[in-house]
């Protein structure tokens, strides 16, 4: 959904979370979480690596933006669209020698 049109009080799917369609809702579900409440406490990155081992693909980097979108907004945060967390990430992954190939994709 457009974070613009996300109304907090009214999140009961995950398409009613910030820059989640329906292709990211089957990609949520396919790691394992199926409602919002589910993404509380989890980590981008981590949710990011098992989506890649899901899919046996390597994931454009910019999902990890967009799991970086709603993990931040169910702890409470502002919508936002998830360019937002493009900076964010690119300094992550180059502290994070784990994802040497999300770097390399998502330079």
């Amino acid at each position: 959904m457009n974070p613009s049109k996300v109304i907090r009080n009214r999140v009961c799917r995950l398409t009613d979370l910030p820059n989640i369609g329906k292709a990211v809702a089957r990609d949520l579900v396919m790691i394992g979480i199926s409602e919002p409440e589910q993404l509380s406490g989890r980590c981008p990155l981590e949710m990011y690596r098992d989506l890649c081992e899901a899919t046996d693909t390597l994931q454009d980097p910019c999902v990890i933006d967009v799991f970086m979108s709603v993990t931040s907004f169910m702890a409470g945060n502002e919508a936002l669209p998830w360019w937002h967390f493009t900076a964010e990430r690119k300094r992550l992954l180059a502290r994070s020698p784990g994802l040497q190939s999300a770097r390399k994709v998502g330079e």
